[in-house]
């Protein structure tokens, strides 16, 4: 009896050090932290429309940055990654592909936009700026975090004896990180052409 009992809380204690409840936790941790990253996009996303609408008023001539950041943001929008998508990079990299196209038409729009001094005095296009400035900074928030999960899930899938566990009882798959497009770090170049 004494044995079985010894036995029972071995096996007990095997199993839980296997990763059989911490793979889960930290793959669904690693999942609420995407949701995190496609709430801060979709929150810039849906300021846009305002920002491009002030925009017109005050440089209408400038209408070809302000059809691609439309279309960008169309784009943006269309690019779905479900948490399910997570281990497939192809999936993860077209969202990020579709943001960083948004964040460079976003970039000439401002850069247009400090053309017009009219326009930069005006409190709504100052809210706009605020607002955008606000997101972008969630989305580098949302993302470190969101990677600092992968992380840990990654880690935790790969390393004994959690490793054990995430493969016979869950068939685990490292989750894709997000990161930034090549050329990211530059900024976007403006050309208004000739004014002459």
């Amino acid at each position: 009896m004494k044995f079985r009992a010894v036995l029972a809380l071995a096996g007990a204690a095997l199993l839980s050090a296997c990763g059989l409840n911490s793979v889960p936790t930290a793959e669904e941790n690693a999942k609420a932290k995407w949701a995190d990253v496609q709430a801060a996009y979709q929150r810039r996303a849906d300021t846009i429309p305002a920002l491009v609408n002030t925009v017109k008023g005050a440089a209408a001539s400038e209408g070809k940055i302000l059809t691609d950041v439309v279309e960008a943001r169309a784009k943006a929008t269309s690019v779905q990654v479900s948490a399910n998508d997570l281990t497939d990079p192809a999936k993860v990299q077209a969202f990020q592909a579709a943001q960083q196209q948004l964040s460079g038409s976003l970039g000439r729009l401002l850069a247009t936009v400090e053309a017009y001094p009219q326009l930069q005095s005006q409190q709504t296009f100052k809210t706009l700026m605020d607002q955008i400035e606000g997101s972008n900074n969630r989305i580098t928030v949302s993302v470190r975090d969101y990677n600092a999960a992968v992380q840990a899930y990654n880690t935790r899938i790969r390393t004994f004896p959690d490793a054990i566990g995430a493969k016979i009882f869950y068939g685990a798959k490292p989750i894709v990180p997000f990161q930034a497009q090549a050329g990211a770090e530059k900024m976007p170049e403006v050309s208004f052409g000739n004014s002459n």
